[in-house]
């Protein structure tokens, strides 16, 4: 039933949407090339599903996507459990990672450009420097805030390190490490349009820009929307892996 709720409320605010876009078009406000009718709009989504672009350029995007993010993932989780466990090693850090994370990834594009050339490298890169700082964090916060009793717990039946790590603190960590993916995700997906928007010669970013140079306002309206979707429709995949990992470690 909250399924179907939340799906009739989508429903009505995304018709809405459409509905006020239709009418602003119908003011005359904007020229046709500036803001194609949602009509207009679906064809180009139609046109580029026919031809192939669109699959060609999302099995580009998702694949550098998942290389960044997945990346990210690893190494932010690893290093914030194990910098969150040691509090001495973290206080020497944190001032590094402070003065790093307000940096936008699009800051270092400059030097990730001539590091790693043109093509998948800075796209990946970048994905990488968004999601990175977001999950380390939330990670370093969640073994921070791990329940002493379980510690004391784990001490009294002698679980020693490696397992006390992976065993204890992560699954207890757990639900402020999925509030950190989730940041993460929404980040680096944005990054990954703006990476291959600068350096890149194919993927959904590239597609925008090409529509651009083309003036096909009509698919550059398209690719938003597209890029909206697929963020979404990731942004709930990962919902639904967190809320398994959170069934089998009993978290609720």
């Amino acid at each position: 039933m909250n399924i179907l709720k939340k799906s009739i409320k989508a429903v009505v605010s995304i018709s809405a949407l459409i509905i006020i876009w239709q009418l602003v078009v119908l003011t005359g406000s904007f020229e046709e090339s500036l803001l194609p009718s949602p009509a207009v709009v679906f064809q180009g989504i139609w046109e580029i599903i026919k031809d192939g672009t669109l699959f060609t350029n999302f099995k580009v995007s998702i694949a550098r996507f998942l290389t960044g993010y997945l990346s990210a993932v690893f190494a932010g989780v690893i290093l914030g459990l194990l910098l969150g466990w040691n509090k001495r090693i973290w206080s020497y850090v944190d001032p590094v990672v402070q003065v790093l994370r307000p940096v936008s990834p699009i800051a270092w594009f400059p030097f990730i450009v001539l590091w790693f050339g043109i093509g998948d490298g800075p796209a990946v890169v970048t994905i990488f420097i968004a999601a990175f700082y977001p999950i380390l964090l939330s990670t370093v916060s969640g073994v921070g805030n791990v329940d002493a009793v379980y510690l004391k717990v784990a001490d009294n039946f002698e679980i020693k390190q490696p397992a006390l790590l992976f065993k204890i603190i992560l699954p207890s960590a757990f639900p402020l490490i999925a509030n950190g993916l989730h940041l993460a995700l929404g980040s680096a997906w944005v990054f990954l349009v703006a990476g291959e928007m600068v350096g890149a010669q194919s993927g959904l970013g590239f597609m925008i820009i090409d529509a651009r140079n083309s003036l096909r306002s009509d698919l550059v309206f398209a690719g938003i929307i597209i890029i909206g979707v697929l963020g979404l429709l990731l942004d709930r995949l990962v919902g639904l892996l967190e809320s398994r990992i959170k069934r089998q470690w009993g978290i609720f």
